[in-house]
């Protein structure tokens, strides 16, 4: 047996701090959760005192003002390992404290050995996490801070886990289904390029010898090619120059964000999509809100922050305030059918009615997690066709520009 010094809370969030014998840490863990507690931090004592500390000196702050930010699968892997060694029966602190040492990023790293920090000195985790918000999302801390208030920490670090999983899966298929396109839009360019380069120039100069009349479209293709070497600056910096002023447009001002967002529901190929993303989004995000035990009217306001599209935000937001008055989130998502499908509205209103609403939210998620999974397989051989339709509209405009001349100078001999 030995003696620990011990710090712990409760699911009313009270803090107490005491002596107690145990046989091991993973003991002292487990005596205090049959009493209803959970350990933040501990130390052996023995003779002299403290024997070690489990805590490492708080880093500067200057240390986390690095350029990157932490990527997702970081995220992922220490909420998976820190519930898996918190129910072994180590203290929060020395959790964070070992998984700090795992981490690949060192901008991660040093977070949260502040973080750590802080919940040594009696801050709460949520609180902790709160301070650094582009890592911690609002779902992240507030899932964190219903499972320190309810007592139940380790379950929740497992519903945030699979939330945060589901989500990464979400964005890599998306964004593996448009490598294809965009590596053949890159192909088109540089073989354009190569042919204004290289090609054309050879052509003009063959015709100017011939003195032959050139269409519109030859004059224009000729002009742009021997005048690429002094354009490009200006072509690249005006190409710049427009993906910033959309990309501001879209994300800081609110009329580019609903215009974006409203095209993309609209569009005939991505809408669809949209419309599946966000819906899977909503379900998975809310289930796993109220799993952890959160009040509906809060679960709603975190999982409008969470969408991508404005118009599914805006419907949340005034599905909480339809709640808050007495109303069913049933009857608000009726009204949106252009957002939510009847299978939605009508799978809601009987979680509502049976009380099973987070479960059934869980099978809204998987079938239209399992629908974006299927979209995202084919879109690249929907697109195909589309990118075939413009890369022969382009070579064909190139050929019947560079073409047309030769046949008319054939014609005159």
């Amino acid at each position: 047996m030995a003696l620990y010094y011990y710090t712990a809370k409760d699911s009313q969030g009270n803090t107490k701090s005491d002596k107690l014998e145990a046989a091991s840490q993973s003991d002292l863990a487990r005596i205090l959760k049959e009493q209803g507690f959970y350990l933040l931090s501990v130390q052996e004592l023995g003779a002299e005192g403290p024997k070690k500390s489990f805590l490492k000196k708080d880093l500067s702050l200057d240390a986390l003002l690095f350029w990157r930010g932490v990527p997702l699968v970081e995220k992922l892997v220490f909420v998976r390992n820190l519930a898996v060694t918190i129910k072994a029966g180590l203290s929060l602190t020395r959790s964070i404290d070992a998984l700090s040492e795992q981490t690949t990023s060192s901008k991660f790293r040093s977070i949260l050995t502040n973080v750590n920090a802080d919940v040594a000195k009696g801050s709460t985790f949520a609180d902790s996490l709160a301070k650094y918000p582009r890592e911690f999302s609002d779902l992240f801390v507030n899932m964190v801070r219903a499972g320190e208030a309810s007592g139940t920490l380790e379950e929740t670090l497992v519903v945030l886990y699979r939330q945060l999983k589901k989500d990464y899966d979400l964005r890599r298929k998306i964004k593996g289904a448009l490598i294809y396109p965009a590596v053949i839009v890159g192909a088109m360019v540089i073989i354009g390029a190569l042919m204004m380069i290289y090609v054309v120039p050879s052509l003009a100069q063959t015709f100017r010898e011939l003195n032959v009349d050139l269409p519109a479209s030859t004059r224009f293709v000729i002009w742009f090619a021997e005048n690429l070497g002094r354009l490009w600056p200006f072509l690249l910096a005006g190409l710049a120059a427009f993906f910033l002023l959309m990309r501001h447009l879209i994300k800081k001002t609110r009329l580019g964000k609903r215009t974006a967002d409203m095209i993309l529901l609209k569009a005939p190929l991505f809408g669809p999509l949209v419309k599946k993303i966000n819906s899977a989004r909503f379900a998975r995000t809310l289930s796993s809100l109220i799993e952890s035990g959160m009040p509906i009217l809060k679960a709603l306001e975190i999982t409008s922050r969470t969408l991508s599209n404005i118009y599914y935000q805006e419907s949340i937001a005034g599905a909480q305030e339809v709640v808050q008055k007495g109303g069913q989130l049933s009857e608000v998502l009726k009204q949106k059918r252009n957002l939510y499908l009847p299978m939605v509205v009508q799978m809601v209103a009987i979680g509502e009615e049976t009380g099973a609403l987070a479960s059934l939210l869980k099978r809204i998620a998987i079938f239209f997690e399992a629908e974006v999974a299927d979209s995202t397989k084919n879109l690249s051989t929907i697109i195909e066709p589309v990118l075939m339709v413009v890369i022969g509209a382009a070579v064909g405009f190139f050929a019947v520009s560079m073409i047309q001349p030769m046949y008319s100078l054939v014609g005159s001999i």
